[in-house]
């Protein structure tokens, strides 16, 4: 009988389903009207999910939010640039907020640890379970990925994208688009890795900007560099001049509040 080859697949990225394959939850969030009790129930666990982020999250002081990809190693360089650049915001007295996993991500929550700062890590439930880092000071775990975004955007003054995937690039472009939108402040946001999204701002100077999907200044709201002092000085400098941060005391937790 002759042997019949068989194509090899290349091995999933962990915390990745099969791809066409969706979560069970996520089905049936997404699957259109159901009963009034299971769309009263799923609201009220929606709720709870952005109560506890709140509660957690409102005494972790400024944040500045880290995003990248999951897929790079302790060795690779983008993981150093982002351990080196978080150090350099948590001596300057940010709290660095990352998903909470491996990659770009540990390597933000390990240089803030290590310069003594503030580290913690948003996390999110897959099938193929991501475990937090062992960075994170303070960990929270969603079941949605809007609550976690929301997280990641609403306590930080500034947002650094380091190369990643489909993940990285929704979270830069929601960002820029909240921006671009008026619905936060124009809060600065850096891209590092030159090399990586060079060609993503040409593209998007040669086509966008040429067609008039975007104005001049949408494309001038991202700062391009490699270098972990010149970001953080960027962001020092906005968060102190263009948006009154002050060095103070930490925001006291009430224990009749439960906090």
């Amino acid at each position: 009988m002759a042997e019949v080859e068989v194509e090899q697949q290349p091995p999933e990225a962990p915390g990745n389903p099969p791809p066409g394959k969706a979560y069970p939850e996520e089905v049936r969030f997404l699957a259109g009207p159901q009963s009034r009790l299971a769309e009263l129930l799923r609201v009220l666990r929606i709720a709870w999910e952005f109560v506890r982020g709140f509660r957690t999250l409102h005494f972790v002081g400024p944040c500045v939010t880290v995003f990248g990809s999951a897929r790079f190693a302790d060795d690779h360089r983008y993981y150093a640039l982002a351990r080196q650049t978080a150090a350099e915001l948590a001596r300057s007295g940010f709290t660095i907020i990352t998903g909470g996993g491996p990659g770009v991500m540990e390597g933000a929550n390990r240089g803030a640890r290590e310069a003594g700062g503030r580290s913690v890590g948003v996390n999110i439930v897959l099938p193929h379970e991501q475990a937090s880092n062992r960075f994170v000071d303070i960990v929270l775990t969603f079941r949605y990925f809007f609550v976690r975004k929301v997280m990641l955007v609403k306590y930080s003054y500034a947002f650094i994208a380091l190369p990643g995937g489909y993940g990285t690039f929704d979270e830069i472009f929601e960002a820029a688009t909240l921006i671009q939108t008026g619905k936060i402040k124009d809060f600065p946001l850096i891209l590092m890795g030159v090399d990586f999204w060079t060609p993503l701002l040409d593209y998007m100077r040669a086509h966008l900007l040429a067609a008039g999907t975007i104005g001049g200044g949408d494309l001038a709201m991202f700062h391009l560099t490699d270098s972990p002092q010149e970001a953080a000085t960027i962001i020092r400098d906005a968060a102190i001049r263009k948006f009154g941060l002050k060095y103070a005391e930490p925001i006291r937790r009430r224990k009749a509040l439960g906090e």
